[in-house]
């Protein structure tokens, strides 16, 4: 059941992050270069949270294997 718990927490972490990556994508075309994009979503909290939901996900599908 823990698992179960891990992975769809995982899930709403990677949904959260990427929705607001892709939200930020629309700098780009406000005159950001790529460059500075990468920089401003490194300095974004909210965009750890993508990374961190399919880390908890792959944790969580590896976990119930066992």
């Amino acid at each position: 059941m823990r698992y179960w718990l891990l992975l769809l927490t995982g899930f709403g972490f990677a949904v959260a992050g990427g929705t607001v990556t892709i939200t930020y994508l629309n700098l780009v075309p406000a005159g950001l270069t790529w460059i500075e994009f990468i920089i401003f979503i490194r300095t974004r909290l909210e965009c750890y949270l993508f990374p961190t939901g399919i880390l908890m996900i792959t944790i969580a599908l590896i976990l119930m294997e066992d």
